[in-house]
């Protein structure tokens, strides 16, 4: 069985002066204003396109680390992921750094590291984004 998501967006004006938002609209949350000085400038109380990407594949690659773990026999009290998705305009999406805690028992600080790596690569967010230089760092297993 198959899932679609949807999310939708809307824009008025031109790209410099415009602004719109954007919805979920499978979970009905949003809407979320966007505009393009938020998005090549950073603005508070503004999400970007690369805000909300950022938060789709933290939500993954959590859920993904814990199908990896009980693959493993294993399973987290705990799991936090960051996501730090960088813009520059002109270029585009240039960066992905994917921050991981996690609170896992019975596993080592080396094997920690090398799931961390194992789960960026089967992550389905991560695939989906195979064009962009993705980045995790296994920044505190929590014993």
């Amino acid at each position: 069985m198959s899932v679609v998501s949807t999310a939708t967006a809307y824009w008025s004006g031109t790209l410099a002066e415009g602004s719109g938002t954007a919805t979920l609209a499978t979970s009905g949350l949003g809407p979320f204003a966007v505009n393009w000085k938020a998005r090549s400038e950073g603005v508070a109380a503004t999400t970007t396109p690369e805000e909300l990407l950022g938060a789709a594949h933290a939500a993954c690659y959590s859920m993904a680390m814990s199908h990896e773990l009980a693959g493993r026999g294993l399973e987290a009290s705990a799991i936090d992921v960051s996501a730090a998705v960088t813009f520059v305009p002109g270029e585009g999406i240039t960066r992905i750094g994917l921050t991981v805690k996690a609170a896992i028992a019975g596993i080592s600080e080396d094997d920690f590291v090398v799931l961390v790596g194992a789960v960026k690569d089967g992550c389905p967010v991560s695939q989906a984004l195979k064009g962009t230089a993705i980045e995790v760092d296994a920044a505190e297993l929590i014993a």
